[in-house]
């Protein structure tokens, strides 16, 4: 690996040990064995380095949620069904201790959003990128051909559903919703629109 992939794994763990406020560039350059000039010419600044760290990691903690994970790879629910929908669910509840470390990262970055500015608003360009990642978990369609609109519904609707329950699984996973109870509130929804004849 060169300096700028050995940055980023060093920045990984260090989130995973000391979160985004207490690391610091010579904790990144310690964990990395590289430079701290390094860091100014591969990212920029430590701030953008660490939010590329943690876009790195959620994605590797999204690759737990794919359809068939745990079970080879295969699954038998099809796309855009009741039953794709409670096995995506099913994935991203069964990661949750695992990926337990990164969720609390999150937290801290929302908590701390306000002073750090550059931060919030690095995250949030890459808000998109995390929406449209999550919908071809449940259609199938590949991320390169979703448009604008899917995006930020079907991609918003998830991703909302997501941060819902990351908070619940943190906070008490004793109490936390599951994902055949989301898949039962959805049918009934479902239902409920198609009786009342409303489904434009």
């Amino acid at each position: 690996m060169g300096h700028r992939e050995d940055l980023l794994e060093g920045a990984k763990r260090c989130l995973l040990q000391k979160g985004f406020v207490r690391t610091t560039a010579r904790d990144i350059v310690k964990e990395s064995g590289t430079n701290l000039a390094s860091i100014g010419y591969h990212y920029g600044s430590k701030d953008a380095l660490l939010v590329e760290a943690y876009i790195a990691l959620i994605e590797e903690m999204g690759d737990r949620f794919a359809p068939g994970w745990g079970a080879g790879g295969v699954t038998q629910a099809p796309p855009g069904s009741l039953e794709r929908f409670q096995e995506v669910w099913a994935n991203v509840i069964r990661a949750m201790p695992e990926s337990r470390p990164v969720w609390l990262i999150s937290f801290e970055l929302v908590l701390q959003g306000d002073r750090l500015p550059e931060v919030r608003r690095l995250l949030a360009e890459a808000e998109e990128q995390g929406r449209s990642g999550l919908i071809p978990l449940f259609s199938d369609v590949p991320e390169a051909e979703l448009d604008k609109e899917t995006v930020d519904t079907e991609g918003r609707l998830y991703q909302t559903l997501l941060q819902g329950l990351m908070v619940q699984w943190i906070f008490d996973p004793d109490s936390a919703t599951g994902a055949d109870q989301l898949t039962e509130g959805l049918r009934r929804l479902i239902a409920g629109v198609r009786a009342s004849g409303s489904e434009d």
